[in-house]
């Protein structure tokens, strides 16, 4: 387990982060997981708020985005920074530009396995499991206090 929380995260737009937040995604859901590449990238890409983690040496290391109706989703850490804490600095990231913005309440689709780490950040199964490129997903939801 790498306990380096030495990064940092850029909020921007998919014009100015999708290089590095592309990368991480084909590596993690098509290479390791075998999704489709061609179902990996969607329209609304264009239209979400998009973050970034980078590690110290300023290399993309995690990825996640937020939708305009308060999906998250894409999220995203490459195998040598899990466990560091990224995955969660990019959630409350992206929880925090949902609740600045107004949202009363961010969802998601959560591959089921990692189900226990969105319950760590205050998420709640919303759902029945379903299958989604052949990965078992549950939904889960968080409603703002």
């Amino acid at each position: 387990m790498n306990n380096d929380t030495s990064h940092v995260i850029r909020l921007g737009t998919w014009d100015t982060l999708n290089a590095d937040a592309k990368a991480i995604r084909f590596e993690v859901f098509v290479a390791e997981q075998h999704v489709p590449a061609d179902i990996e990238l969607d329209d609304m890409d264009a239209v979400c708020l998009h973050a970034v983690a980078y590690d110290a040496a300023g290399q993309p290391i995690g990825t996640g985005r937020l939708l305009p109706d308060g999906h998250i989703g894409r999220m995203a850490v490459r195998k040598l920074a899990r466990g560091s804490g990224v995955g969660g600095a990019l959630l409350q990231a992206l929880m925090a530009q949902a609740r600045a913005r107004g949202d009363q309440r961010v969802v998601l689709s959560a591959q089921t396995q990692a189900a226990p780490f969105y319950e760590r950040h205050g998420f709640s199964i919303a759902g029945e499991e379903f299958y989604e490129a052949g990965i078992a997903h549950i939904d889960m939801q968080l409603t703002f206090a």
